[in-house]
């Protein structure tokens, strides 16, 4: 069998684009440990990247890909609900702090929304790419959902999620070392509300405490959004 007989035999097979995914991330997980876990390591963005360029490289569709890569995206909603483990384990500390992250939530939530939606309104941007920028801020299937529902474009959604959830992994810990804010939970908390699971994956790296918060911002805000986000449309839209 030639070499190209065998990557059109291999590059057809739902298994092979699952192994290239977990490789993927194996050299990007690889990758951020060698720089010690620096924030502008994300191995998200490597591993997308490393992704991106081989389905470029190969001219292979994103649908036949993610034919493969479907199973670690539904390995999203158990590993979601695993959070729930740690935040058990401290729900004491959880508790002790409910009044203040409610008010941090709805807040930040509707900021997050109505900032997004003027600054693009301000240059000049559609109505279903304001619509698409709303929920960039909660996990994506729930973003897609929300902007579908809308009438903004599900497909933009997910980029500007993915977007929104690298940028804030990769600021999170030197704009809180910059303002100097030292309380885990509080930086946990806002980057699992602003940036989702990857933000909260980073949370995680960092310190304990604040991936638990981290967690509960981000399964929070996947229900405070897709309330405030149609209010906000009908609103300013």
């Amino acid at each position: 069998m030639t070499p190209f007989a065998l990557w059109v035999y291999l590059s057809a097979s739902p298994l092979f684009w699952l192994t290239v995914t977990l490789l993927a991330w194996l050299l990007a997980d690889r990758i951020a440990l060698a720089t010690g876990r620096h924030p502008l390591a994300n191995p998200v963005l490597i591993a997308v990247a490393v992704v991106a360029v081989l389905l470029r490289l190969t001219g292979t569709e994103y649908r036949l890909y993610f034919d493969g890569a479907q199973f670690v995206h539904f390995l999203l909603g158990p590993a979601t609900v695993a959070l729930a483990v740690p935040l058990w384990r401290n729900r004491r500390l959880v508790l002790r702090t409910v009044v203040p992250m409610l008010g941090a939530l709805v807040v930040g939530s509707a900021v997050a929304i109505v900032s997004t939606v003027a600054i693009a309104a301000a240059l000049g941007a559609p109505k279903p790419v304001l619509i698409s920028l709303m929920p960039k801020s909660v996990t994506a299937a729930v973003a897609m959902a929300v902007s579908e529902g809308l009438g903004g474009i599900p497909a933009l959604t997910a980029v500007l999620v993915l977007t929104t959830g690298v940028i804030g992994a990769v600021v999170v810990t030197p704009l809180m070392n910059a303002l100097g804010i030292r309380d885990w939970a509080a930086r946990g908390f806002s980057v699992g509300l602003a940036s989702h699971g990857i933000g909260t994956a980073r949370a995680w790296v960092v310190h304990p405490v604040a991936g638990i918060f981290a967690g509960i911002a981000m399964g929070l805000n996947a229900v405070v959004t897709p309330i405030l986000a149609p209010l906000v449309a009908a609103l300013l839209l």
